[in-house]
């Protein structure tokens, strides 16, 4: 099929590159323009410019879909459909009805559930059990389109953010190459979205990001793994921020204030029960497990660890 490429995250790379694999005429990529990063902020690439370059594809970087001279160009290249993954940037309707087979979205979670802009979190934060790859005919809703097909994997108590994110981008390189494949044979159907079960996914931030030592420790033990790697969660110590990288809820040992250190291995109480810290990072150095750390810098039982409101309090 003759396609056009919307995406910009290292979460569209799979896509793209299976849509080439599978042999696919890739007419022009679409991209968000090269961003400042880095130390010195140099104008950087996105992950799926820098596979397009790679494969000497056509790229565009507008800033806007909205103008009419963009949207013609668009128009103009004849497409049997166009797939967006991540893109970043709203698809006007001039855009969405131009191809043959309209535009195909790549979405990381089973909808209705989870519509937005942060669904991989967003499912770990709130307990659930699944989540998965959805590929959606676009309309100009948001992630309201009808369904096409889609497929889910588990949440254990180990997915991380990092971890159901390949496994999603993954899963959607998979998805998206069966739909293609459907949509040119006149197989596939698509389906409207239930009406019940509508959630969303708002967008993170980093104020999210701090523990609050109130809340349940399997509250705080998911956040741990959403967060990872990005915002990633910390608490405040000593005036320093301190990354917690891994954490596993355990019984409270003693009914003491929530966010109070209550033993040698690193365990804080919370609002129910207690979290016994795994890996953590200072600033400027290296994550460690909580045992390394505790080599090079003190945090007894008895210490009070800092939540949103408060300061930290050594004994």
């Amino acid at each position: 099929m003759r396609l056009a490429f919307f995406g910009t995250p290292d979460f569209a790379v799979p896509a793209l590159q299976a849509l080439l694999a599978a042999g696919h005429e890739i007419a022009r990529v679409y991209t968000q323009p090269p961003r400042p990063a880095g130390r010195g902020h140099k104008l950087r690439p996105s992950p799926v410019q820098d596979l397009a370059a790679d494969n000497g594809l056509p790229v565009a970087t507008p800033r806007s879909l909205k103008d009419q001279e963009t949207q013609r160009a668009f128009a103009d290249l004849g497409l049997d459909a166009a797939v967006v993954v991540a893109y970043g940037l709203i698809l006007p309707s001039a855009v969405l009805v131009a191809p043959r087979h309209g535009c195909l979205n790549i979405h990381a979670s089973l909808l209705p559930r989870w519509r937005g802009a942060a669904p991989i979190q967003r499912a770990i934060l709130a307990g659930d059990r699944e989540s998965g790859v959805t590929i959606m005919l676009m309309d100009e809703g948001l992630d309201t389109g009808p369904i096409l097909l889609a497929e889910a994997v588990p949440i254990t108590d180990e997915t991380t953010g990092q971890s159901l994110h390949d496994d999603l981008a993954g899963l959607g390189a998979r998805l998206i190459d069966t739909a293609l494949a459907g949509l040119a044979l006149g197989t596939l159907s698509s389906r409207p979205q239930p009406a019940e079960g509508v959630t969303y996914a708002a967008k993170l931030s980093r104020h999210e990001a701090q523990l609050d030592w109130s809340q349940p420790a399997p509250v705080l033990a998911r956040q741990v793994r959403a967060f990872t790697p990005w915002p990633g969660s910390w608490f405040a110590h000593r005036g320093q921020r301190i990354k917690l990288l891994a954490a596993t809820p355990v019984a409270a040992t003693a009914d003491s204030p929530p966010g109070t250190v209550l033993d040698a291995a690193i365990t804080v109480a919370c609002g129910e029960g207690a979290l016994r810290l795994g890996r953590l990072q200072r600033p400027g150095k290296a994550p460690m497990t909580a045992a390394e750390l505790l080599r090079g810098y003190a945090l007894p039982p008895g210490t009070r660890l800092a939540g949103p409101d408060t300061l930290s309090e050594d004994p």
